[in-house]
């Protein structure tokens, strides 16, 4: 059967039939085709020539033609290979086998993933990054594929790595080719098949002979190039570094190009589409064929294409779709990856040696390169690989010294060839190299020398020695440590650091396991370090032990023949031999290797030898904590043959400056006791000069010139001290010369001064002496004169002058200003320039002093005195004159002054002079002339002249005003004064002085009394005039005759001013004094005032007019301004016209009867007016007027009553109906149950209708027809749900319903409230309560039950169920007036957590004992989850071991218990346990208990069971008392309490830690005396006797314990007087298996009782001294270490202080009352900026503030552009007032609280999408096209004050991707683009205030923003000045609280000081010297050992053999 075309796969050819085979052939034979026809034949049961018919009918080939069919891999078809083509195979037809393709073909393959992708997936991590950029890894991948590839090239290797990131070449791309073999399109289709490893491929016949895997020969160091292995990591690797590769290959020999693309995009086309997924399309084609590149964005594959012509065989790697983060990384990091690259294939590219600098051997033809090309103008970047000179394995290889190289052979013929190199220390620095990229730990990072130790530069410190590689190439993520042979033992005697100098390689092939994305090994370590892996040294390329039985070098495929030869002979010739010769060999290695270290460091190494151990110290000056101690302190040190030591003069080398001075000590970090080598150290060095330096300095030892000499040391020492300032001189160059205590008067000119600085040889100085490089420190000279004051001294004046080279000094010009009287001194200070210090290493730097005095002058001027400024005329006052000198000092007047007075206007006079001291004054000056009324507040100038004074005239500023009140003066002056009715009258007054002034003074009220009238009165005291006003005069006229009133005024406090009458006179007023109305059709009609008057409801009363009249009854003509004033208050519609014609506007009567309207025509300006009303009256009826009391009703509810009436047009009551109306009246509606009763109403004329009910139906608006007759009336009322009857579950989760223990349910059940009809019922009064079945099961909720809300819904969200593993039901029951109200039940399992830990289970060994002071056994520690499975996420922190002695507690371990950490895991331990190894146990014997923590989170902790242990004694190791036993003084008195050794003591077997033990433990106690010296051999004759005159005794030992009743020296023993014994106690058990250590008991003994007396004394008084000693150390320790503590808060804050200084750029530090200054001036501009005015949103927010509450919309965010405010506070207007809260509980608080009239929002129920997407005219971060309009989301623009995340969330949901644009074309614009590129495009908004809908809606007023003063809107945010002075203010407040702590803390350590220097604190340490000094002379005596010139003794004593000497005796008094 034929198929043509290309039919869906999954349809015509379904997956089940296997035996169906269908073959797509392509006539290829035409080279001329564009267009290839493509056609599939099903060859189902067909052979090969079946096949060749088909074809030949199908492509209509006549018998004649020639063809030939062949495979994509131009396999000619024949009859056996026709039977292994496979299903939908493609064969093109060709005219001849080598024929060209003429166009490109497609082949249909498949490349589902092999199994290994599943059972292999949870083995390999794909780049687990270790806290690196994989990126590299990645590259390598690929690089693996090309290596591999390009293997068996006859010549040179080329890869090339190409980055393609310039856009106008498209979209990037990282392309990665090769020359190698290429690949078929079968080998191209098994590449895409994930995991199909090169050992699992299915290889068939049309595939090359390459293809079946062959394992390489063994080369050295595993360079195979067999790295591409497993079918995984490529296809990892361009899926990592982008989204699509695009696979082009040319395999050698072949015609044809193969390319494939895979694309992410289209596996998810596919799987959404539900097509097969791993299909896909190749592309053959020939070379440099590009015609199916179409896409701009791929614009560079055409040049790639091209370069294909000409090339035998290649394979590129296209891939595109770059992650963003990788292009970053690889443009800005090229140096990085390029290194890490050079770094993996280091010895593939420089050989099996690798990059030696100094003896490069002959190169690898392999060439990797890479370029990186970018946009113009950047320069596109290249390097090849082996350009990298700076890789790991290139510093490791160049900074060795000597190399060790070895093998290993493993158990299973692995062999790993390895390199070890020695880094040596050089003097100063270790050479082991760090890596340049890399960031040093804190233990490595050391680059400072000033911190050199010998601790801190430890090479490789504790990284591992071996990198490891695996055919060659690194595998960067392993590295294996150490091996036993080569890591230092406990006895080793080559110093540590010689171990870390040590770097490693191992080279294996693939017979060590590797990850598939080659970053670790499986198995290496394991395997290397297995007991039966052999190690053995490779010398010159050859094992020592090989060299006589082959020949040639050792290569690994030698060693591993070997290896297995061995073997196999082994098991060809039986039993295993012993493993003692692997031992051996691994013994001789490490010896070898231990001497070949050792030779390195005797021959490489280069060190320091640290003399005279002084101690161990803690050193502050060094900055890292850790690195403060311990430092070991020397005296001296031997380095390279020379010695150096403390005192010693050295010099430095390699510092700037070079440092001249002694050694103090020397340092090396660590614990020492004596002579130790180092690598390096530290000196201290004190600085000499010391004058010049003041300090000391520490540097490394390596930096210590060795070559200098003391006498040149302490010549440049000598040199530099006689080059400081040594005094000053002073010049004075215009020879006038202050000498000392000058007296000058004010105004003295001093200077100029010139100052020099001398040194020791008189040389002038301007700056330091130079120390090393540079110059010295700038001097200067501060010149400062100070005034001394009775008070304080006054700085006058202060200048720093700089050296002047051109004038050879510092100079300093005139002073001038000297003018201030009193005593002063001149100070010359030198100083250091930078930091204006007069010290200089601890030396006041020279300085010069002058006293001078400074006196008054002659007199020369004066000023005038203090002088009132308000005068009055004719008032004398005084003028006093001040006489000055020239500086303004107060001066004594010359003889004879004759004052001259002038003042403008006014005539002067006085009457005499007056001078007291330095005042000169003029008496009795009087003022005299006329005062303009302009000119009283103008100052009149007043001169003053002294004739014969420089400046002999001065002015004074004077006011001159009026007199006292004389007369009242009133206008208008008219007498009558004429007024007309009804208006006011005004009236003038001005009070006079006697000279005609206006006068103001206190209390000149004037009144003015008119009869009839109320007073009226003005106050003139501030004016001296005002206005009277009385009011309104309305008199009664009578016959239009004018009246005469009597006016006075006066004032009533001035009696001496005469008052003033006057008469006024009233007329009729002319204004309109009343209104008359009139209708025109009746002229009899007049309207009289407020009359009513009844008319038809709804008429129009016409035709009204008005007349006005006058107050004397004459009509008032109308004018238009008259008839203006009219007003009438029914319509606002007024004419004019009519108006001015008397015509007022018609009367529209009110259409209700019961609205009696009121009227009224007013005039305006007058209170004159006229009102009327009008009764409406119904009219006839027109239609029947159903009433109702209520609109709602409930199903099953009868309706209120009903009234029913006739009513008119305008529904007035007609009162028509009779009592007979009812029996036409009906009622109808759909439902309505017929019992509706008619009821006549006589009261009102009306129906009432009654039994209105409804029965059935489903709640909503129902229509009632009321008929009566021809009228019918319809009413709506809206029927709700019935009386609540039960419940449903109307949303619940999905079910079944499965829960973890202790989880809740994310899916709210929610319950509606239902009446019996299945209606919702919106009834809050009911309650619903959820219930569990069984009780068993806690459930917990927010509310466990809650009223139904508005809609009758109640939701319940279950926040946890706890309970048994089960099921459950959870029951939802409602109550209404205490009647229950049925509802659902759920049912529910409940599933155990198995992440949640509820118990710890411990394993240990339960049948171990618990020897005190042994280790525990070890405690396995599982978290068991709620399912029983064992938890493993926990971190070993958080599992604690709690161990205290007693009893089991009910709660938490006591705060006494000691807490233990878990061990780290071992290697094999099981994983799933947290371990507690080798804990020690208590040594106190007895119970104790142990338990176990979890500490689950920051609140919970979980406990385990309580173990209780018994702590048993340790071994018996001595004998004890159960108390210490003072030490007795006995003597040979006959007393036997003074002969009692000891008493009642109880002896009893112990272990170390004083446990009793050995209860089964018998023997004997012996008890002895001995010397303290042990000596008894030549003392024995003078030892004390017991009693019975034996020298032992012994007692029994039962069951591990001996009592002692008494034990006491015989009467008259012997002993020597003063001496201290010993009483020995020795146990004598035979069954114990270790010697038992004896008890000792120190006792005195005396041959006296007075000396035994006084012995025991002074043993009570020495107890007492060293408790009151120890008492005051103590106190005075706390002492000391609180000072230190004190002293150290207060260098704390000054630090701090002076931190939070300089950051507030203050130069000086400030006072709390400035800062407060400071603080109020900021508060007040931030107040200030803060309240100009700005825009603000006006909705109230009530909420803002309550618990969990953000607030209202509109008060979350400030927008900026008033534009975008207004259009975006518009188009979520609807939500500007919208309450956000974060809980639902919240929002349901403020939903209560409201009754749900307030919108809220809860952020817990709201989800927004992580992350910013991109504007829709960006894709892949490239722009689709240049957008218009300026486009940005509109959330951008919103500026959160507070809240910033939650706020962010609130506008992500409420405006989500919005857009604002500037303008609507724009706009539009925009949104045309975005949709053509086929993207959504969201809504727009524009500044001019439009909006274009997401479906493209615009225009209309729904879709333009009103005017922002409509709107509520979002408000401003404040200034930036505003923050910033808010900054500014936190600052300085926090600057303040730094001061105050300042000052407290040094208060208190002041306080401190002097309390530790106070009286008492003196007394107290004179009273411990005291007691210390009585208690040296106690132990004095007690170590002193008297003798006595006799022996006391028994008889038979005998004497002694031999005679020690001892000191004298000492007396006991």
């Amino acid at each position: 059967m034929l198929h043509s075309g290309t039919p869906r796969l999954s349809a015509s050819f379904p997956q089940e039939d296997r035996h169906r085979k269908s073959i797509c052939v392509y006539d290829c034979r035409s080279p001329n085709r564009r267009t290839v026809p493509e056609k599939w034949l099903d060859t189902t049961g067909l052979d090969f020539n079946d096949f060749l018919q088909v074809v030949q009918k199908e492509f209509a080939i006549r018998s004649h033609e020639t063809f030939v069919l062949t495979t994509t891999d131009r396999t000619v078809l024949d009859y056996d290979k026709f039977e292994e083509l496979q299903d939908r195979s493609t064969v093109h037809m060709l005219q001849q086998e080598d024929q060209a393709l003429s166009v490109a073909t497609k082949e249909h393959i498949t490349f589902t993933p092999h199994h290994n992708t599943l059972t292999g997936s949870g083995m390999y991590e794909y780049y687990a990054s270790e806290g690196q950029k994989p990126l590299s890894y990645a590259l390598a991948e690929l690089v693996d594929n090309a290596l591999s590839a390009t293997a068996k090239n006859p010549g040179m290797r080329t890869i090339e790595i190409r980055m393609l990131f310039d856009e106008t070449l498209g979209k990037p791309a990282v392309i990665i080719l090769d020359n190698g073999c290429g690949m078929t399109s079968k080998q191209l289709n098994n590449w895409a098949v994930y995991r199909l490893s090169k050992f699992t491929r299915a290889n068939n016949k049309f595939e090359s002979q390459e293809e079946g895997y062959v394992r390489p020969d063994p080369v050295p160091r595993s360079l195979n190039s067999d790295i591409s292995y497993f079918g995984a990591g490529g296809k990892q690797a361009v899926f990592y570094i982008g989204d699509t590769t695009r696979m082009i290959s040319k395999p050698v020999n072949s015609q044809d190009v193969h390319e494939l693309v895979l694309s992410k995009e289209e596996f998810e086309r596919k799987e959404k589409n539900r097509e097969e997924v791993y299909t896909g399309t190749i592309i053959n084609r020939k070379p440099g064929d590009s015609s199916h590149v179409n896409g701009n964005d791929e614009r560079f594959l055409r040049a790639i294409i091209a370069e294909e012509c000409g090339k035998e065989s290649f394979t590129a790697v296209v891939i595109t779709g770059i992650l963003p983060e990788h292009i970053t990384f690889l443009k800005q990091d090229f140096e990085v990856w390029t290194r890490e690259l050079a770094h993996i294939y280091h010895y593939y590219i420089h050989g099996i040696n690798g990059n030696i600098f100094t003896n490069p051997g002959p190169r690898p033809e392999i060439d990797i390169q890479i370029t990186l090309r970018e946009k113009s103008p950047r320069c596109p970047r290249a390097i090849n690989l082996r350009e990298v000179d700076d890789d790991m394995q290139t510093l490791y290889i160049n900074s060795a010294k000597d190399t060790f190289e070895f093998k290993a052979s493993t158990k299973d013929s692995g062999i790993v060839e390895g390199v070890m190199r020695y880094h040596p220390f050089l003097f100063d620095r270790e050479t082991y190299p760090t890596d340049p990229l890399a960031v040093q730990d804190a233990d490595d990072d050391d680059d400072d020398y000033d911190n050199e130790s010998g601790e801190l530069h430890q090479a490789r410190g504790k990284r591992p020695i071996f990198e490891c590689f695996w055919n060659g190439r690194c595998i960067p993520y392993t590295a294996v440590s150490e091996f036993d042979w080569c890591s230092r033992g406990k006895g080793a005697k080559l110093p540590a650091e010689c171990y870390r100098r040590v770097s490693g390689v191992l080279f294996t092939d693939d017979r060590f396991q590797v990850s598939t994305n080659k970053l670790t090994f499986m198995d290496l370590e394991l395997k290397l370090k297995e007991k039966d892996t052999i190690f053995t040294r490779v010398v010159n390329g050859q094992c020592p032990q090989e060299e006589n039985s082959s020949a040639g070098p050792s290569f690994p495929d030698q060693v591993s023949e070997s290896v297995t030869e061995t073997k196999d002979q082994s098991k060809r010739a039986g039993p295993l031999p012993d493993p003692s010769p692997i031992k051996k060999q691994r013994g001789n290695i490490q010896k070898e290797f231990t001497q070949w270290l050792q030779s390195c460091h005797e021959k490489w190494d280069k060190q320091i030898k640290f003399l005279g151990y002084k101690s161990t110290v803690t050193r502050t000056d060094v900055p890292t904590k850790k690195m403060q101690q311990p430092w070991g302190t020397f005296s001296s040190i031997e380095w390279d043959g020379k010695k150096y030591k403390t005192g010693q003069l050295m010099r430095s080398q390699k510092t700037l400056p070079i440092l001249y001075g002694t050694v103090v000590q020397f340092f090396l970090f660590g614990n020492y006791k004596g002579d130790v080598f180092a690598t390096g150290g530290q000196v201290e060095v004190s600085l000499e000069p010391r004058a010049l330096h003041g300090k000391t300095k520490i540097i490394p030892i390596s930096k210590i010139d060795k070559t200098a000499t003391d006498e040149a040391i302490k010549k440049n020492i000598e040199i530099a001290s006689a080059k400081l300032p040594e005094k000053l001189k002073v010049h004075w160059p215009d020879s006038n010369p202050w000498p000392q205590n000058a007296v000058r008067p004010a105004g003295t000119l001093l200077g100029p001064v010139k100052v020099e600085i001398l040194n020791r040889n008189g040389d002038s100085l301007s700056r330091m002496p130079s120390v090393g490089q540079g110059q010295g420190k700038k001097l200067v000279v501060q010149l400062k004169i100070v005034q001394h004051g009775a008070k304080a001294d006054k700085e006058v004046v202060s200048f720093t002058a700089e050296h002047l080279v051109k004038y050879s000094g510092f100079w300093f010009k005139k002073i001038e200003i000297l003018r201030d009287l009193g005593e002063y001194t001149l100070s010359l200070h030198t100083m250091i320039s930078e930091s204006s210090s007069t010290v200089f290493g601890g030396t006041e730097l020279p300085s010069y002093k002058l006293n001078f005095t400074i006196k008054e002058g002659s007199a020369v001027s004066f000023v005038i005195g203090s002088v009132s400024p308000s005068l009055s005329v004719g008032v004398p006052f005084d003028i006093p004159l001040l006489i000055k000198d020239g500086y303004g000092h107060p001066a004594m007047p010359p003889p004879n002054l004759t004052p001259l007075l002038q003042c403008s206007g006014l005539e002067l006079s006085y009457e005499k002079v007056d001078s007291s001291g330095t005042t000169f004054t003029i008496k009795s000056v009087k003022a005299r002339g006329k005062i303009l009324t302009h000119q009283k507040s103008k100052p009149y100038d007043l001169k003053v002249t002294l004739p014969g004074m420089k400046g002999d005239t001065q002015s004074h500023s004077i006011v001159v005003l009026p007199g006292n009140p004389h007369s009242l003066h009133v206008t208008p002056e008219d007498n009558p004064m004429t007024v007309e009715n009804g208006n006011p009258v005004r009236f003038n007054v001005e009070i006079h002085d006697e000279a005609g002034n206006i006068t103001a003074h206190t209390k000149q009220i004037v009144r003015c009394e008119v009869e009839g009238l109320p007073l009226v009165s003005t106050d003139c005291s501030s004016t001296g005039a005002g206005q009277l006003v009385t009011k309104p005069i309305k008199l009664k006229i009578i016959k239009q005759e004018p009246q005469t009133l009597r006016v006075k005024f006066e004032m009533p406090s001035k009696k001496n001013v005469a008052s003033v009458v006057r008469e006024l006179k009233v007329v009729p007023s002319t204004r309109v004094f009343s209104i008359e109305l009139c209708s025109q059709d009746d002229e009899n009609l007049v309207l009289r005032n407020e009359e009513k008057i009844e008319w038809l409801a709804g008429g129009l009363m016409e035709n009204l007019f008005y007349r006005l009249y006058d107050e004397a009854g004459r009509e008032v003509p109308l004018t238009t301004e008259i008839a203006s004033k009219i007003k009438v208050n029914w319509t606002g519609d007024v004419n004019l016209e009519d108006l001015i014609q008397g015509k007022l506007p018609d009367v529209q009567v009110p259409t209700q009867v019961h609205e009696v309207r009121f009227y009224q025509v007013s005039y305006q300006d007058q209170s004159v007016s006229v009102s009327f009303n009008i009764v409406p009256r119904p009219d006839e009826p027109t239609r029947l007027k159903a009433t109702l009391l209520q609109s709602k009703v409930m199903l099953g509810e009868t309706l209120p009553e009903v009234t029913l009436e006739l009513v008119d047009q305008y529904d007035n009551v007609t009162k028509t109906l009779t009592p007979a109306c009812v029996n036409h009246m009906s009622v109808d509606a759909d439902g309505l149950v017929k019992s509706a009763v008619f009821t006549w109403q006589k009261s009102s004329d009306s129906v009432l209708v009654t039994g209105v009910q409804f029965q059935s139906g489903t709640p909503g608006s129902r229509e009632i027809c009321f008929t009566y007759r021809s009228y019918v009336e319809r009413v709506k009322v809206d029927v709700n749900a019935g009386v609540p009857a039960q419940l449903k579950l109307v949303s619940e989760p999905e079910k079944p319903l499965r829960v973890l223990n202790d989880h809740g349910i994310p899916t709210p059940f929610l319950v509606q409230l239902c009446d019996k009809w299945g209606n919702p019922s919106p009834d809050q009064r009911v309650v619903v309560e959820l219930k569990s079945s069984p009780p068993t099961l806690k459930v917990t909720t927010a509310a466990i039950s809650k009223p139904v809300n508005a809609e009758g819904k109640a939701s319940f969200t279950v926040t946890s169920v706890s309970g048994p593993k089960g099921y459950y039901q959870l029951e939802f029951k409602g109550s209404l007036n205490m009647k229950p109200i049925p509802g659902p039940s759920v049912i529910l399992t409940v599933i155990p957590d198995p992440n949640k830990p509820v118990s710890l289970s411990v394993v240990y060994d339960t049948s171990a004992r618990f020897p005190a002071g042994d280790k525990f056994p070890a405690f396995s520690v599982t978290v068991v989850s709620d399912e029983g499975s064992p938890i493993t996420t926990f971190n070993p922190a958080a599992v604690t071991m709690f161990l205290w002695k007693g009893g089991p507690v009910v709660e938490s371990p006591p705060q006494t218990a000691t807490e233990l950490k878990c061990s780290k895991p071992m290697e094999n331990e099981n994983n799933h346990c947290f371990h507690f190894r080798d804990k020690e146990i208590p040594e106190d014997a007895g119970k104790h208990i142990i338990q176990f923590s979890l500490r689950v989170n920051k609140t919970k902790v979980l406990f385990s069971d309580q173990i209780t242990i018994n702590v048993e004694p340790n071994q018996p190791v001595k004998l004890r008392p159960d108390s210490q036993p003072p030490a007795p003084v006995v003597s040979y008195s006959k007393d036997i309490a003074r002969r009692t050794l000891v008493e009642n003591m109880t002896l009893r077997i112990m272990d170390l830690h004083g446990n009793p033990t050995g209860q089964d433990l018998n023997g004997k106690v012996k008890v002895s005396i001995t010397t303290s010296s042990g000596d008894n051999n030549n003392n024995n004759n003078k030892l004390p006797l017991f009693e019975g005159s034996v020298n032992s005794f012994q007692f029994s030992l039962v069951e591990g314990k001996a009592h002692i009743s008494r034990l006491a020296v015989m009467e008259n023993s012997p002993g020597e007087d003063g001496t201290l014994y010993i009483l020995l106690f020795k146990p004598e058990v035979s069954s114990a298996s270790t010697s038992l250590d004896p008890f000792e008991l120190i006792f005195y003994f005396c041959n006296d009782g007075e000396n035994q007396q006084k012995m025991s004394q002074l043993n009570k008084k020495k107890s007492e001294l060293s408790a009151a000693v120890a008492a005051y150390k103590n106190t005075f320790d706390s002492s000391r270490q609180l000072f230190k503590m004190l002293n150290d808060y207060y260098h704390d804050a000054c630090k701090k202080e002076a931190d939070q200084r300089n950051a507030l750029g203050l130069t000086k530090p400030a006072s709390i009352p400035d800062i407060n200054r400071m603080l109020e001036e900021k508060s007040a501009e931030a107040n200030r900026i803060l309240n100009m005015p700005r825009r603000v949103c006006s909705i109230p927010d009530h909420f803002k503030g309550q618990q969990d509450v953000l607030g209202m919309v509109g008060h979350l965010a400030f927008v900026q552009d008033s534009d975008a405010a207004r259009v975006i506070s518009w188009h979520i207007r609807g939500d500007m007032d919208c309450v956000i809260t974060k809980t639902t509980a919240a929002a349901r608080r403020i939903y209560d609280y409201t009754q749900g009239r307030q919108q809220v929002m809860a952020l817990d129920s709201v989800y927004v999408p992580p992350g910013d997407r991109p504007l829709p005219h960006i894709r892949n971060g490239h722009m689709l096209f240049d957008p218009p309009g300026n486009p940005i989301y509109a959330r951008t623009l919103l500026i959160y004050p507070q809240d910033q995340e939650y706020c962010n969330t609130v506008f992500k949901n409420l405006l989500g991707d919005t857009i604002l644009i500037d303008d609507l074309d724009s706009a539009n614009n925009y949104r045309k683009a975005v949709v053509q590129n086929k993207t959504q495009c969201p809504t727009i908004l524009t500044r001019q205030g439009d909006r274009i809908s997401s479906r493209g809606k615009f225009g209309g007023a729904q879709n333009k923003a009103p005017p922002i003063n409509t709107l509520q809107v979002f408000g401003a945010p404040c200034p930036q000045e505003y923050y910033t002075l808010k900054g500014q203010i936190d600052q300085l407040s926090h600057y303040r609280l730094t001061l105050q702590k300042k000052e407290r803390s040094a208060k208190d350590r002041e306080e401190h000081l002097q309390n530790m220097s106070s009286p008492e604190t003196k007394k107290n340490q004179q009273e411990m010297q005291a007691k210390q000094r009585q208690l040296e002379e106690i132990e004095r005596l007690h170590v002193s050992t008297p003798v006595r010139p006799t022996k006391r003794g028994p008889g038979n004593a005998g004497e002694p053999s031999g005679i020690i000497p001892k000191r004298g005796r000492q007396s006991f008094t």
